[in-house]
């Protein structure tokens, strides 16, 4: 059989060289070319030969036969959570994350139950079978059925599959993998986005559910090419402290479900357990009260989250205050520190200004803007803000409060917690309050600071 001839190809352009070289002589970018298989386009003829054969039908929108979408259940209700309701049929899931953070942990729990209910196959391309028989005995697993493989070229894991005909596949990791058609070294751009291909054609071939496992960045995203993100059908991130207790899984794309789903367990001597009361874990704060700390309400997916945001205002020994940030948006602090002072009547232009969310979690809607400047203020003043306060509303840059998504679903949430107050725009007023809760609804951030503190 002749071998397949390879070109390189410039990720910037698109333009083709027959040989690798430094720079593209298309676009003049530097260390852009990768190889990859050149695919050539079959013999047309006819009248339009410069377009597709007739082979292909058109179908009117209510003329397409959908079925209810068959989900299988992992065993983990936060994985089933962040997938969307639980795994589908040939659905393909990235899942990314720091080494040692968990990744191998999770899916061997999750592949050894699902063992017990059809075909389920394990390949391995980092560790040995020995190693991962070891952590299934950890976990308390190791009796397992789950059929495991050691292998790195995607054309015998594909043959290997297809005589198993697993219902689900785990490959660890993505990266680890070659296929023959090229010559780059496994890793490389090109060979992560053939053998992902060859795969994730496999996994719809036969209706496979398949995870990959990615490795990350020091920048915290996927490794290798964005074009591997937009080929299968879910990403998946670890996020959290490897030292830590907690472990968070966020769907940040997802074809079967909600986007930015949230996952919360916690790790253990026998695996990761789910934590299904995620904010009674994110709200265990000090029993008296502390200057700089306030509890808010976010969104996360399908349902909402208590977090405790901390402040930390101090005088600022350098000619540039410091802005600080963890688990929010340092960009956005800097602006709301800004509107603070324009519009809340509050300098703090020499002070560091320091915030947290309390668990490692990240926030990423802007639900949290209250509550950054509630408790920036608190810290400065040194004044605590009561217990059993929580606020949540969007800050403009006028001063105004917007309302946020699902008012009445977090008030709720807060109220199960045994909050009895709450500062929300007046766009989230409820019509009815939660029993046993006050909520004070404004429209300014000035009217908002003067609420915090009345008795």
């Amino acid at each position: 059989m002749a071998k397949n001839k390879t070109v390189y190809a410039c990720a910037a352009c698109g333009a083709i060289s027959p040989k690798w070289q430094g720079q593209c002589a298309d676009c003049g970018q530097w260390n852009t070319l990768s190889e990859q298989v050149e695919v050539k386009a079959p013999a047309r003829s006819g009248r339009f030969a410069g377009f597709a054969g007739a082979a292909s039908t058109v179908t009117r929108l209510p003329e397409v036969q959908t079925g209810n979408i068959q989900r299988w259940p992992t065993g983990s209700g936060e994985l089933d959570r962040v997938l969307g309701g639980g795994l589908v049929p040939g659905s393909v899931v990235l899942i990314g994350g720091d080494p040692g953070i968990g990744k191998s942990t999770l899916l061997t729990q999750t592949l050894c139950l699902l063992a017990g209910q059809g075909p389920a196959l394990y390949v391995t391309g980092e560790e040995s079978l020995e190693q991962v028989s070891l952590r299934a005995k950890r976990l308390g697993l190791g009796e397992s059925n789950l059929a495991l493989l050691a292998e790195t070229q995607v054309e015998r894991i594909v043959a290997v599959a297809e005589q198993e005909k697993p219902q689900v596949m785990v490959v660890d990791s993505v990266q680890t993998l070659y296929t023959e058609q090229l010559q780059s070294a496994p890793g490389g751009v090109s060979q992560v986005r053939e053998s992902a291909a060859l795969l994730t054609r496999f996994a719809k071939q036969t209706g496979t559910a398949l995870f990959l496992v990615g490795h990350v960045t020091k920048d915290g995203a996927l490794a290798g090419p964005r074009v591997l993100e937009h080929m299968v059908d879910a990403v998946l991130y670890f996020e959290g402290e490897s030292d830590g207790r907690f472990r968070l899984v966020r769907a940040v794309k997802n074809r079967f479900g909600a986007v930015n789903e949230l996952g919360v367990f916690a790790m253990t001597e026998t695996g990761l357990k789910e934590v299904k009361n995620p904010s009674a874990i994110f709200l265990t704060r000090n029993s008296q009260p502390v200057p700089g700390s306030l509890v808010t309400a976010t969104w996360e997916g399908t349902r909402p989250l208590l977090v405790e945001v901390q402040a930390l205002v101090d005088e600022s020994r350098a000619g540039h205050p410091r802005r600080v940030a963890v688990g929010l948006d340092s960009n956005r602090l800097a602006m709301l520190l800004a509107v603070l002072h324009r519009h809340g009547g509050v300098q703090s232009y020499d002070q560091d200004v320091f915030l947290n969310v309390v668990g490692g979690v990240r926030v990423l809607e802007t639900s949290a803007d209250l509550a950054q400047l509630l408790a920036v203020v608190s810290s400065l003043r040194n004044r605590p803000l009561p217990t059993d306060l929580i606020a949540f509303a969007e800050v403009g840059l006028a001063g105004e409060l917007r309302p946020v998504p699902n008012g009445q679903e977090r008030l709720k949430e807060a109220a199960k917690h045994g909050f009895r107050r709450a500062i929300v725009p007046l766009g989230n007023a409820p019509k009815l309050p939660p029993e046993g809760m006050t909520v004070q609804a404004v429209r300014s951030l000035h009217e908002a600071l003067l609420a915090a503190y009345q008795e």
